[in-house]
């Protein structure tokens, strides 16, 4: 499903709209913005309009497009929610390369996480990332992310293996941050 409208100071999270699939197909093509994504070929513009049919009618997603100064810059989602016991996994990508740096991830994290475990009551989120993505893994432990392991070789991409960095987020541990 496509999540509610969530207003941040630097970030917008909204649903996806008929035109963003455009942008989705340009970001991916780029071997710079996929090189921390699973992600390892291009994809077409009806494989893109696909997924967003696909995650808007899915029951155990919440998929958001990230727009800042009023342009789609990315996305983000929690994905493989297991209701029963109330956790899932995120997912992000800044495909605007101009936008990198600038705090948007982060400010998209702290919305997401808050929805997460305010709206939609889980008890803990799930993340992965490549060991090389410094700048996401700092993103994600300023919003309470904590390592639970490494899982080693996880990755074949650009000739190498690459390890991913396990992190992980508990509602109270979140809850007790917020008003400290």
């Amino acid at each position: 499903m496509f999540g509610p409208l969530l207003r941040g100071d630097k970030v917008t999270l909204r649903p996806a709209r008929e035109n963003d699939a455009e942008q989705f197909v340009r970001w991916f093509a780029d071997m710079e913005v996929t090189r921390f994504l699973a992600r390892r070929m291009a994809i077409t513009l009806q494989q893109e309009q696909e997924f967003l049919k696909r995650i808007g009618e899915s029951k155990d997603d919440v998929w958001w497009v990230i727009e800042a100064g009023g342009k789609a810059i990315g996305a983000t989602g929690i994905h493989g929610i297991n209701w029963l016991d109330a956790n899932g996994s995120t997912g992000i990508v800044i495909g605007e390369k101009a936008s990198w740096g600038k705090g948007y991830a982060t400010e998209a994290m702290q919305l997401r996480t808050r929805y997460a475990f305010r709206e939609l009551n889980l008890h803990k989120i799930m993340t992965e990332v490549f060991v090389g993505n410094q700048a996401s893994r700092r993103a994600l432990e300023k919003n309470g992310y904590r390592t639970v392991g490494t899982s080693r070789d996880h990755f074949f991409t650009r000739g190498a293996w690459h390890d991913i960095w396990l992190g992980e987020v508990m509602r109270e541990d979140w809850e007790r941050a917020q008003t400290a």
